[in-house]
């Protein structure tokens, strides 16, 4: 479907009929238009879009919950209840098909893997016992967003895991929990949407960025955030992408019609070769593939 045109209410941009981006949407795109198609735009008969659970996306899920959880609490109370606690509350909301485990071997062997990582934070909180700030709530239960380009009608949007609070100097600090085995990609877009985001959903100075590699480390590594014209530019660049692709209505794999690893998964889905086990977030059908 090709894009709505730009559209005031009341004499206000119209958000609802903009061009949405993050870095995972972005992601996609750049990994695969097809992908990015049936991801993001592609909806079912009944009117919902899919997405597939996997072990790997399963566990991250049980991981960040239980640790971005953290911050409906006041930093005295983060840790009266047992983490271990809440990790078994939100692995079950994942636990068998519809997490995406094929065999009980499976899922025991990634949720030891998740209860190490928790286990590993909850004897190094560190900032996590810490004063902490969260990004302002949006209609809906949108995630934090705002107008990339209201001339080019597109929107930003995006979650951070973590914000501690220095109060010595009034600012914050990203922290962006990782439960993969790898380093994030040096090219990553996940920085440059965090600089934007706080640029310009809240006033105070951003001091510093870690990545915390909590399956392997017990503290975060620290990274640098890009300056904000470098940042928009490059995440500009990405969206305006996206943009064309879906004005054009062209999503092509590169590797033809046989597919690629990131979209011939979605491609089983719409072709019946996929078991619906449920409806998850944003009301999407989730497929084990």
């Amino acid at each position: 479907m090709a894009d709505k045109p730009f559209n005031l209410v009341q004499g206000k941009p119209n958000k609802y009929e903009a061009v949405w981006v993050s870095h995972s949407s972005i992601n996609d795109f750049l990994k695969c238009p097809r992908a990015y198609f049936l991801h993001n735009m592609y909806k079912t008969p009944a009117g919902r879009k899919i997405n597939i659970v996997n072990s790997h996306l399963s566990l991250g899920i049980a991981v960040h919950e239980t640790l971005e959880g953290l911050l409906n609490y006041k930093a005295e109370d983060r840790f009266k209840k047992p983490l271990l606690q809440t990790f078994e509350e939100n692995w079950q909301k994942v636990s068998g098909k519809a997490g995406g485990f094929k065999t009980t071997q499976e899922e025991a062997d990634a949720k030891e893997r998740a209860q190490k990582m928790i286990e590993r934070v909850d004897a190094n909180r560190g900032p996590l016992e810490k004063l902490a700030v969260k990004l302002p709530d949006h209609n809906n239960n949108m995630p934090p967003n705002f107008y990339l380009s209201q001339e080019e009608n597109i929107v930003l949007s995006g979650k951070i895991d973590w914000l501690e609070y220095l109060p010595e100097s009034d600012s914050v600090r990203v922290i962006d929990f990782k439960t993969g085995k790898n380093d994030e990609d040096k090219d990553s877009l996940q920085l440059p949407i965090y600089a934007l985001l706080l640029s310009a959903l809240q006033k105070r100075k951003v001091s510093g960025a870690a990545y915390w590699y909590i399956d392997r480390n017990e503290q975060p590594t620290d990274v640098e955030l890009p300056d904000i014209s470098s940042a928009k530019d490059r995440v500009m660049q990405a969206a305006l992408k996206v943009k064309k692709a879906r004005k054009e209505e062209v999503f092509e794999c590169s590797r033809g019609a046989g597919g690629c690893f990131a979209c011939s998964p979605f491609e089983k889905i719409i072709n019946g070769q996929a078991e619906l086990v449920g409806i998850g977030g944003y009301n999407q059908e989730l497929y084990l593939v």
